[in-house]
């Protein structure tokens, strides 16, 4: 069993923290009645807050402050769930991910649960005790077919670094576009946002993709360093070494960033931001370029030529207007 890392192992972390302030993100990202609504209904939750800050953009918001935005094993499910349902729902199609309060983005496992269940306080139960197939909140290992942008507002730690590892569009505190990840996320950062891998100085090992990854985006010297020592690393160096493709101006303005980047995104094609993640995703799944660009060809190229959002682009451009995108259908 993988026992990620967590602050709960920290005496900071144990400090009982005030609820934030989450009525100025249900202010600035609350769903108007210019939005176009989910026309299905999103999964029940109780560890994440969904909203919808703008046209079609889903953000999601780890609520548990107290403990770090730390995940239990039934908030990985729950956020499996509701990423299975994003990618479903045809009036969405960016997602953005952040944590409530001020101090963490996620800080990996809840390892206050992970230990009363190792001293028998609760029941062991291997069937919902795990991960969901998509790994770490449901995204260290999705595969999924829309983008997804990390707002890190805070620590992201073992878990929660691995989940940003396994995005395409991160968000620190500046902002910049990245090309060297898988395509999932992007990734704006806070400019105090911290990122490590601590598994090791606990005496377990991050199992849900950070190494691997890690390795594939900043190489094995640096990663080989942050795996074996557990040392973080600011947001700053994070953006220098491509982890991170944009930092805001400030922790407060993390997620407008990500809502601003999110609409670009949101306003492209439903069908091309598809079919272009999925090259992404390829190029840098099968590290081969030709090979990459020969997946994606065989598996959209006729799907997405023969829709109605391809015409619907080329006929917006020949009239000079505004294209009138329709849900994807790939």
């Amino acid at each position: 069993m993988r026992i990620p890392s967590s602050a709960s192992s920290n005496p900071i972390s144990r400090r009982i923290q005030p609820i934030p302030n989450l009525s100025s993100i249900n202010q600035s990202h609350n769903m108007s009645s210019t939005i176009p609504k989910p026309v299905t209904s999103p999964p029940t939750t109780t560890h994440v807050l969904l909203t919808y800050p703008s046209p079609y953009v889903l953000l999601v918001t780890i609520n548990r402050p107290r403990q770090m935005n730390s995940i239990p094993f039934a908030g990985h499910t729950e956020m499996g769930q509701v990423f299975d349902w994003f990618d479903a729902e045809p009036n969405l199609r960016v997602a953005i991910v952040t944590g409530a309060g001020d101090r963490a983005f996620c800080a990996g496992q809840d390892l206050i649960e992970l230990g009363k269940i190792g001293q028998g306080i609760v029941e062991k139960d291997v069937a919902k005790q795990r991960h969901p197939l998509s790994g770490f909140g449901g995204l260290s290992r999705r595969s999924g077919k829309k983008p997804v942008i990390a707002a890190v507002n805070g620590l992201a730690l073992g878990g929660g670094f691995e989940t940003v590892l396994g995005w395409w569009v991160p968000t620190s505190s500046l902002c910049r576009k990245l090309f060297g990840f898988p395509a999932r996320i992007c990734l704006c950062a806070a400019p105090s946002a911290i990122f490590g891998l601590p598994e090791a100085l606990r005496g377990i090992y991050a199992a849900a993709g950070g190494p691997a990854r890690l390795v594939r985006n900043v190489g094995i010297p640096i990663a080989t360093e942050m795996a074996l020592t557990g040392k973080p690393i600011t947001a700053q160096r994070a953006k220098e070494l491509n982890l991170v493709n944009r930092i805001a101006p400030s922790q407060s303005t993390v997620v407008d960033e990500a809502v601003k980047l999110a609409g670009e995104i949101a306003a492209i094609s439903p069908d091309a931001a598809i079919v272009t993640r999925a090259a992404l995703r390829e190029a840098w799944e099968t590290g081969s370029v030709e090979r990459a660009t020969q997946i994606t060809i065989d598996r959209y190229t006729a799907a997405l030529n023969a829709g109605e959002n391809a015409a619907e682009g080329l006929r917006a451009f020949a009239e000079k207007r505004k294209p009138d995108w329709k849900p994807s259908k790939l």
